[in-house]
């Protein structure tokens, strides 16, 4: 009977090893605030290089959940793991917080949702209230990195993927941090397809001109939420209101999920010779 309980226990452990190693080291970072009573914990799932660093580090944020019209996404803890790999290797740490609400955060997720919440809105008011309540987030988790003995808080990038992109930017430009680059993966807030696209994403890129470092835009062509227009119209509002940056346009292979421009972020072979040049030049 021990045998077989050993069996078991050795089992899940081997199990347990391998979702660890796969998935990063989960942390969490304290928020300070409480819904029904309980303080809310963010959800940081972190890959680290070989040894003890301190390390430079990314801090990489997600996007939405599509149309926000399934509630069982909303659970899903996100990490890029290609990216990360790819930095990992090169000797950068990354985290990937999960915001109020999103993986296994606490708190209610609420970025911007029709009244009924059944979707995500095309209220310009809701829509920038939702960006506000993301920053706070973000705040949090810098804070929490900050205080990581293995996180170089000198040499720090904030970088994200669609709603994750837009918030890295806004975030770098108003916000007083320890970030000196910016890496925004076809980056927007609502898509195209709502008639506020403009009066949300184009004044929200706006507001991170004030960041003094480099950014880099990265976007693909055939994007089912935000066209090449108007992503370059986003950068080049960002770039007359005084940001720095370059902005890059790829096509996804045609064999890969129907082309589509918006995963970007999963061809490493696209933008790999663009983010070594960037983290190489991060002072």
């Amino acid at each position: 009977m021990k045998t077989i309980i050993l069996l078991i226990v050795t089992s899940f452990l081997l199990i347990s090893s391998t979702i660890y190693a796969q998935s990063g080291l989960i942390e969490w970072a304290p928020t300070g605030l409480f819904e029904n009573g309980k303080e809310i914990f963010l959800e940081v799932v972190i890959f680290k290089p070989k040894g003890e660093g301190p390390f430079p580090t990314v801090m990489f944020n997600h996007g939405s959940t599509g149309f926000g019209d399934n509630p069982a996404d909303f659970k899903i803890t996100y990490t890029a793991r290609e990216f990360a790999k790819f930095l990992t290797e090169r000797g950068w740490l990354v985290a990937f917080p999960q915001r109020r609400g999103r993986g296994q955060s606490g708190g209610i997720y609420d970025e911007g949702f029709e009244p009924d919440r059944s979707h995500y809105t095309c209220s310009t008011k809701l829509s920038l209230a939702g960006i506000e309540r993301a920053l706070q987030d973000l705040d949090t988790v810098v804070k929490y990195l900050k205080s990581r003995s293995n996180v170089d808080s000198k040499k720090m990038l904030i970088g994200g993927q669609s709603r994750g992109g837009i918030l890295s930017i806004v975030y770098a430009g108003t916000r007083t941090h320890p970030f000196k680059g910016v890496i925004n993966f076809v980056g927007g807030w609502i898509g195209e397809s709502c008639f506020s696209a403009k009066d949300i994403n184009t004044a929200s890129f706006r507001r991170g001109a004030g960041f003094k470092h480099q950014t880099l835009w990265l976007y693909g062509k055939y994007d089912r939420y935000y066209s090449i227009q108007h992503s370059r119209e986003n950068f080049d509002a960002f770039v007359a209101a005084g940001g720095k940056g370059n902005f890059i346009t790829y096509t996804v292979p045609s064999e890969s999920y129907s082309k589509n421009g918006h995963s970007v972020l999963y061809h490493p072979s696209l933008w790999e010779k663009a983010i070594i040049q960037f983290i190489e030049n991060i002072k």
